[in-house]
């Protein structure tokens, strides 16, 4: 599946609420009750429709009919995972069918709302959602950043960053690269300074988390 990404303009910061039902009179609903407290919304159909769409960079949230023409909602939720879009959905159906809402669920789903709910239930959802959308943004962020940082260090910064967060004294991080204590005390100092570490448990915490992202991919 192909996807856009499109460049916004650094004024669009207001969340968007991407609705996707096929049926009219509850998307014309939905719509208004997110534009009456200021959210911005974009309707769908059906998930291709969605899919075809592009994903603006800000705060967002998917709201869900399970069933749909053609793609079904979990269908669509299984083939934004697979494309690494991480938009926090929560769930609508007609059908109390509890089997889907675990699934759901475990898939990552937000809140899972039977039909008719009620609006403040739906508001309430979405808070929660948008909240969910804004610490994935904050995390990708910092971990963006952090690469960036990595980025600058030399293979010799590198391999001296891996020890020290291994836990390895000076003494024994220059017997492992054969080269003298005081080149390690200056590999390391630049190390700190070109990471933005604060302390050396600063820096071991910024290993943890690029080994960690760099192992799942």
């Amino acid at each position: 599946m192909s996807h856009r990404s499109a460049p916004v303009p650094a004024n669009a910061e207001e969340p968007v609420i991407f609705i996707v039902d096929d049926d009219e009179s509850l998307r014309d609903a939905l719509g208004s009750l997110f534009r009456s407290v200021g959210l911005k919304v974009e309707m769908f159909s059906s998930a291709a429709k969605l899919l075809r769409s592009t994903f603006p960079d800000v705060e967002s949230c998917l709201v869900l009919d399970v069933r749909l023409p053609g793609l079904s909602g979990l269908d669509l939720q299984a083939e934004l995972a697979k494309a690494n879009i991480h938009i926090p959905i929560i769930f609508i159906t007609g059908h109390g069918d509890i089997p889907m809402s675990v699934q759901a669920m475990k898939a990552g789903a937000v809140d899972f709302l039977p039909k008719p709910f009620r609006d403040q239930d739906m508001l309430d959802a979405v808070a929660m959602a948008l909240e969910r959308n804004r610490q994935q943004r904050r995390a990708a962020n910092q971990l963006s950043d952090l690469r960036a940082c990595f980025e600058t260090l030399t293979q010799r910064e590198r391999e001296v960053m891996s020890l020290v967060a291994a836990g390895l004294m000076n003494k024994q991080i220059a017997g492992e690269l054969g080269i003298s204590e005081i080149t390690v005390k200056i590999h390391r100092g630049q190390v700190m300074r070109k990471m933005g570490a604060r302390s050396l448990a600063d820096l071991v915490k910024m290993a943890e988390v690029l080994r960690g992202h760099s192992s799942s991919q």
